[in-house]
């Protein structure tokens, strides 16, 4: 599990394990995107320039989807942490999920809805890694114990992007000084994650608005 990549950890802690399901690929691929960006700020290949990602220092990761990223922010450095959470971000989970596939972490197996719809359906092969992973999250959260910064980071992260399945609404609530703590270890990828996250729910509170006035 310590080999895994920080977007790997997150794509896997938002695996439905018994269902053979990934729930909310649209939050998960902003989780995965925010986690890749953290994960570049914590081995000290990113930085933070007046509120932009910048490269620092030349090299790769080793990780393709890192090393992707680490191309796309060295080609386009001008724009800010929350453009980068939301610019790419599906076709980052996109590549994440063939790197595991093609690495025997996931068996990832595409149907069709009506017919129609592709449906990626990811079987996590040792679902035990999963499990272990919400232990050191909700560990991370419940006690005031100092924790690595990626445990603190993948905590912070699942915060900020809702995922009800390992942090519920009163958890987030219950620990939110605890969380603000373990978000000063993550970096800035984390509130901007936090605040695509708000945009999105305001957006669809607005849609849902619109469309009882208009049957109305």
């Amino acid at each position: 599990m310590s080999e895994l990549s920080l977007p790997a950890r997150a794509y896997l802690l938002s695996c439905d394990t018994g269902r053979h399901r990934l729930p909310g690929r649209e939050r998960v691929a902003l989780l995965v995107r925010a986690a890749a960006l953290t994960d570049l700020v914590l081995r000290g290949h990113v930085t933070d320039d007046g509120g932009r990602p910048a490269v620092a220092g030349s090299g790769g990761t080793g990780h393709l989807v890192l090393d992707d990223l680490l191309a796309e922010l060295t080609g386009d450095p001008h724009r800010n942490w929350r453009a980068c959470v939301r610019r790419g971000a599906r076709g980052t989970l996109q590549s994440l999920e063939a790197q595991l596939d093609a690495a025997g972490v996931i068996s990832l197996r595409t149907s069709r809805v009506l017919g129609v719809f592709p449906r990626r359906r990811p079987e996590v092969r040792d679902p035990a890694t999963a499990a272990a992973l919400h232990d050191q999250v909700a560990a991370a959260v419940r006690t005031d114990v100092p924790v690595a910064a990626d445990v603190a980071a993948l905590a912070s992260l699942a915060a900020a992007v809702e995922l009800g399945s390992v942090l519920p609404r009163g958890e987030r609530r219950r620990h939110r000084e605890r969380l603000a703590q373990l978000a000063e270890q993550a970096g800035a990828a984390v509130p901007a994650l936090r605040q695509v996250i708000r945009e999105l729910r305001a957006a669809r509170t607005a849609a849902i608005a619109t469309t009882s006035g208009g049957g109305g």
